[in-house]
């Protein structure tokens, strides 16, 4: 067996991810708007990279030096290594953005103007939005030390300008002054200019910085640089907190005033400015990332839906009517009829929704229970439970106010489903509830009858479009049974049930996996046949993998898809020859958490909203759902044998933590995501091919005789 460690660590393995999204970016096969947008979110990944782990590495490293991760790396280590690797990241992302994207769109008649290749009408024009808008908007500041230095709004746009210094007559140079002038972070950054063909845009730091000495009248300006601050977001409310909701609102104050764990600078600044704001936000040389083009490429997301150049995108793939659901018949009487399985994006979202939807106007429903996480905007989810409550049924919304970067929308939704008498839970004290799962509760003539949806994934209708996720929605008794203890314990006070059928982190979800890969283990022991596959986004927990290595040493077959983060050391001889880890990344975000054990051929198949993560199983509500019913158990076991016979998109880990394309020689070119997207389609087809040819008699309405 190999001497290098058994995990790799987990921070390294997340931007070894984020490196595959670049390569995407530097894809020339893919459409160029398209690869602008894989840039963007290799960007906005980074950002809270630094803002999370980053941010917690260094108070880690403060408060236990002398700790090692399961890698056997300290967080100082860990930072060295990180810094290093982003810093490299950084580079290749404006390499890729001046060398292939910028290029290629202006080939395609898309073009960034700086100030120096503004015509006299640009010139004009731009002058006179300053003039009237920006110069009206925009203040600056003095700022002599930090004592004075202003409180910028966390991965905020800002100019800093050097101002010269003033002259006291005596033979030593003036010290400079400095001022800022934050444009915040919901500034108009994409200024579209005149353009005789095509689409031709600046930004707003160019134009600022262009007329920024009207900011300083009769004070000579030495210098303007472009610049961004992420802040650490690795806080936590107090769970013992009087006011849990006031709790969180202070958090998203606290946030405001952490320490500065990245400065993001335009790489024109002189020395002098570069120490002045190290010295005033107590940044070290490895945390300063200085920008040979724009500052904070994650902005440029907003260029990639330019009207007027669908062919610089994918070819749409809009989400399709599920054949299992008739459009004709409500949700109640689909699903009395036979469980559903949906396989998002490519079906669409829209048969949950309108479950919720018919459940608040339905007059038989008595009550609907949800957990919500992460919702859209202007979530009809939300609007329905709201209406349902105010029609009189019983409705409880578990909302989790600690969704990182959603607390904010999710403390006003808290607020607005109370004053519409929803009855609201803040989660589970110490706890994020991450499961998704909605049990509807109506009277029907037979007597109560209970509607559960259970998936992978957020009720968001918006991410469904993009995300691959899994929705099963059932009326089986006894998990309905199982969904109503669920959240009688999180509700009340009770403890952790015994479930029937599904499972529950923190109490039982991991001992589920475990056991189910120790069956595994000790049937192929016993000369059986065993089999193992996982679809998840991250595998992290030293538990589950020492168990995976054990059940490879057995001789077990192990196939893992996983998207992000996986400390698991692959192909290692006497340790794990018998996994396989591969990863796919294409225009869909993988989401979906499956988990297949051949069981001796009883096969047994399960969705879950967790990963393989300590945080998932130790630290949050999450949920392990048996899929039972064979039609969805079998497009399950498909929907994983279609992405590990991938050889497009997929890529497979290696024991030296690198990832490699597949050679593919002759063989058939399968592309996961465009393999289920066909597949639907032939589905729905067939199944409107099928609805043509059943007669259905158009029948007389019922008369009423007046007898009057």
């Amino acid at each position: 067996m190999s001497e290098e460690p058994r995990f790799f660590n987990r921070e390294l393995s997340w931007l070894a991810f984020n490196q595959r999204v670049l390569d995407e970016a530097n894809d020339a096969e893919i459409p160029i708007l398209e690869r602008l947008k894989f840039l963007a979110i290799t960007a906005s990944n980074l950002d809270e990279f630094f803002m999370v782990r980053v941010g917690g590495l260094q108070i880690q490293q403060r408060k236990a030096p002398d700790k090692r991760d399961p890698s056997g790396m300290t967080a100082a280590e860990q930072l060295a290594a990180v810094s290093e690797r982003t810093h490299e990241m950084a580079q290749e992302q404006y390499r890729i953005f001046a060398e292939e994207i910028e290029p290629q769109l202006e080939a395609a008649d898309v073009r960034r103007l700086a100030a120096e290749s503004y015509s006299q009408r640009h010139l004009y024009a731009l002058e006179t939005l300053f003039d009237q808008e920006i110069f009206a908007i925009y203040s600056p500041q003095a700022v002599a030390d930090k004592n004075d230095f202003p409180q910028l709004t966390n991965q905020s746009l800002n100019i800093c300008v050097q101002l010269a210094g003033e002259s006291d007559d005596s033979e030593e140079e003036p010290t400079p002054r400095f001022a800022i002038i934050p444009l915040g972070r919901e500034a108009q950054r994409i200024i579209t200019l005149h353009s005789d063909g095509g689409y031709a845009y600046t930004l707003l730091e160019d134009v600022v910085e262009l007329f920024v000495a009207r900011f300083f009248a009769g004070i000579e300006v030495q210098q303007s640089a472009t610049f961004r601050i992420s802040r650490n977001a690795d806080i936590a409310v107090d769970d013992e907190s009087a006011d849990f909701l006031q709790g969180m609102e202070e958090i998203l104050g606290a946030r405001k005033q952490t320490a500065c764990v990245r400065l993001e600078i335009s790489s024109k600044v002189g020395a002098t400015m570069l120490q002045f704001l190290q010295e005033v936000l107590e940044v070290n040389d490895e945390d300063v990332f200085k920008s040979p083009g724009p500052v904070d490429l994650a902005a440029f997301m907003q260029m990639t839906d330019l009207p007027g150049f669908d062919q610089l995108k994918y070819e749409p793939w809009p989400p399709l009517p599920s054949p299992e659901v008739d459009p004709a018949a409500s949700m109640f009487e689909v699903i009395s009829r036979k469980d559903v399985l949906l396989v998002h994006p490519y079906e669409s979202f829209e048969p949950v929704v309108r479950l919720i939807e018919e459940a608040a106007d339905d007059p038989d429903v008595l009550a609907i229970k949800q957990t919500l996480y992460r919702t859209s905007k202007q979530s009809p989810i939300i609007a329905a439970l709201k209406r349902a409550a105010e029609r009189g049924k019983h409705v409880t919304a578990i909302l989790e106010l600690k969704a990182r970067f959603d607390e904010a929308r999710n403390i006003e939704w808290a607020k607005d489903l109370e004053q519409a008498d929803v009855q609201v839970i803040y989660g589970v004290r110490g706890l994020k509830t991450h499961a998704k799962i909605c049990i509807i509760i109506r009277r029907e003539p037979h007597g109560i009858q209970r509607y559960l949806h259970v998936g992978t994934g957020n009720y968001n209708e918006s991410t469904a479009r993009l995300y691959g996720d899994i929705s099963y929605m059932t009326c089986n008794e006894e998990l309905g049974g199982d969904a109503t203890n669920f959240f009688n314990a999180i509700t009340g006070y009770s403890q952790p049930q015994d479930y029937r059928k599904l499972e529950a982190a923190p109490a039982g979800l991991r001992d589920r996996v475990l056991d189910m890969i120790e069956t595994e283990t000790l049937r192929k022991r016993q000369g059986q046949k065993a089999h193992i596959a996982a679809k998840i986004n991250s595998l992290a927990d030293p538990k589950i993998i020492n168990a995976l290595y054990e059940a490879s040493q057995a001789g077990v077959s192990v196939k893992l898809n996983i998207r992000g983060i996986c400390c698991l050391r692959p192909g290692v001889p006497g340790l794990s020859e018998n996994i396989e880890v591969i990863n796919i990344i294409d225009r869909f975000l993988e989401h979906a958490r499956i988990f297949y054990f051949f069981h001796g051929g009883d096969e047994r198949v399960f969705i879950s909203s967790a990963d393989w993560m300590p945080r998932n199983l130790d630290r949050r509500v999450e949920l392990l759902i048996p899929i039972e019913d064979t039609p969805s158990r079998h497009r399950l076991v498909d929907v994983l044998d279609v992405h590990f016979r991938d050889n497009v998109k997929a890529r497979q880990l290696q024991p030296d933590g690198t990832y490699a394309r597949f050679d593919v020689g002759k063989r058939k070119l399968v592309r996961s995501q465009e393999s289920l997207y066909d597949q639907t389609k032939r589905a729905v087809n067939q199944e409107e091919q099928y609805r043509r040819t059943i007669f259905q008699p158009h029948r007389p309405e019922s008369t009423t005789i007046d007898e009057s």
